[in-house]
């Protein structure tokens, strides 16, 4: 019953007059045949960002970084290159293509509004574009064919 009370009195989370409904999402041009669950899929996004812009800039990460998380990527990270200090790279995967549509049919327009704060500390000509990959490893790719006949002879 104490916790109860404590709940009402002080609550986890207060809810905020924010606009929770799903935003528009246009699933981006790719040139491979990707399936639903091919993947992972790795998103990269990079902004240039003034000396005097940091600050504001890892205040928005660090709740991109929330947003991003609840919608499913995974494995986010913000790297700083060292040759371009002004350059920095937001980057995040999920482990499917379905995932990665899933993801961003996910964000709200309260989520892009965020979006929208870290475009207006982008310094660079163009807006940020998202880079998209798939990864692979390196080891040999495993068909039926190659299976039956690559066994050595008993």
């Amino acid at each position: 019953l104490l916790v109860a009370a404590a709940g009402i009195v002080l609550p986890v989370r207060p809810w905020e007059e924010t606009d929770q409904e799903s935003s528009v999402f246009h699933p981006p041009d790719v040139a491979l045949d990707l399936k639903p669950r091919s993947g992972p899929i790795v998103a990269k996004v990079e902004y240039l960002i003034s000396e005097e812009n940091i600050e504001a800039f890892l205040g928005s990460m660090r709740t991109r970084r929330h947003v991003q998380s609840r919608a499913g990527a995974r494995n986010w990270t913000l790297q700083r290159n060292l040759q371009t200090p002004s350059l920095w790279t937001e980057t995040f995967r999920t482990p499917t293509w379905m995932d990665f549509l899933r993801l961003n049919h996910r964000l709200t327009a309260a989520d892009k509004e965020v979006a929208q704060h870290l475009l207006s500390l982008h310094e660079g000509e163009v807006p940020p574009q998202t880079v998209l990959s798939i990864e692979r490893t390196t080891e040999a790719i495993r068909t039926r064919t190659s299976t039956i006949f690559s066994r050595p002879p008993r």
